[in-house]
């Protein structure tokens, strides 16, 4: 079932509370930092997504508090900047926690290169750091957990083969410029179109930012441009849904193919519809799980695998029905 009004309301207060609760704190210096040595009083974590305005990041967000539930004395604080664009507010996010001095900090990186000096802060400061979603070049994480992004494009490319016929022009919208995994999405499509679709014709590629109603103003802006476009590929479903508002709106329903990424229950119900043709699945519920149970196991000295591939796989009409259970 699609996420109502009513309950993203009441989730992102409980989220609103929570980020609160963190901002109370009394900065007393982190613990643990891997070293097996028990903590004292409350395990305070924190977890600071590139936004909580989607469906994704809640569901990450859900995983994340039932490990930490699972876990007594276990604080779970969630924070994210107001737009994933917004890289400098998660960085004075991460720059605040590490003075409150959590425990430990699972991150998504809005910005795979601005945020590495406030990891690196904290990891001086003996505060573990997981990444989840998004990768980083940051030597001292503890692990990434997260989806094999590379891939998941490659499989954009063959959803789109499959759903459209004949040779066909596609377009490629990509997120925040600089985002890892979003730009990793957009390489695995690229070369894939390259050296194994060859009936797919790449005329454009244009930046939305992960946002819904700019993935509208840039399909709006490719149809004008491009008025014998095929397919599109978005590398997330925000922007697969706007993609496909604009789309509807010049009543071309079906005729132009969508591929997203993130298999969002809307974006699924609408791949059932055949509005969609298609999106890339996470885990997004794992990713948020394997954090905080990886940030606890640093604290406690346990090792942990560098890289946890949590799996994708290309949802169409034929196998959806399992991801609106």
């Amino acid at each position: 079932m699609i996420l109502s009004s009513g309950r993203w309301r009441r989730t992102l207060a409980a989220i609103a509370c929570a980020s609160a609760a963190a901002c109370a704190g009394s900065g007393a210096p982190a613990g643990g930092g891997g070293s097996g040595a028990p903590a004292s009083g409350p395990i305070e974590i924190a977890l600071v997504t590139k936004a909580m305005d989607s469906e994704f990041w809640l569901v990450l967000a859900d995983g994340a508090k039932a490990a930490a539930a699972a876990r007594p004395g276990v604080k779970l604080s969630i924070l994210a900047p107001d737009r994933e664009i917004n890289i400098d507010q998660q960085v004075s996010i991460l720059e605040d926690q590490t003075r409150r001095g959590v425990k430990a900090l699972v991150v998504s990186p809005a910005g795979s290169a601005q945020v590495l000096s406030a990891l690196d802060q904290a990891s001086q400061r003996g505060i573990p750091v997981v990444l989840v979603d998004t990768d980083a070049p940051f030597d001292k994480k503890v692990t990434y957990i997260g989806t094999d992004n590379r891939r998941g494009g490659e499989l954009a490319a063959k959803g789109l083969s499959d759903a459209v016929s004949g040779t066909a022009e596609v377009a490629l919208i990509s997120g925040v410029p600089g985002n890892e995994s979003q730009d990793a999405r957009a390489k695995g499509f690229i070369d894939a179109v390259s050296s194994e679709y060859p009936r797919l014709k790449l005329i454009a590629q244009q930046p939305a930012n992960s946002e819904r109603s700019l993935g509208l103003t840039v399909m709006e802006n490719l149809l004008t441009a491009h008025p014998n476009l095929k397919g599109v590929f978005a590398t997330n479903d925000q922007m697969a849904l706007g993609a496909m508002e604009a789309i509807e709106a010049r009543g071309l329903r079906g005729k132009v193919k969508i591929i997203g990424f993130d298999a969002t229950r809307e974006a699924v119900q609408a791949t059932v519809e055949g509005r969609l043709a298609g999106s890339v699945a996470q885990n997004p519920h794992l990713m948020g799980q394997r954090g905080v149970e990886a940030a606890l196991a640093a604290l406690d000295g346990k090792p942990v695998d560098k890289r946890i591939d949590t799996g994708t796989e290309l949802v169409t009409a034929a196998n959806a029905a399992k991801y609106l259970k």
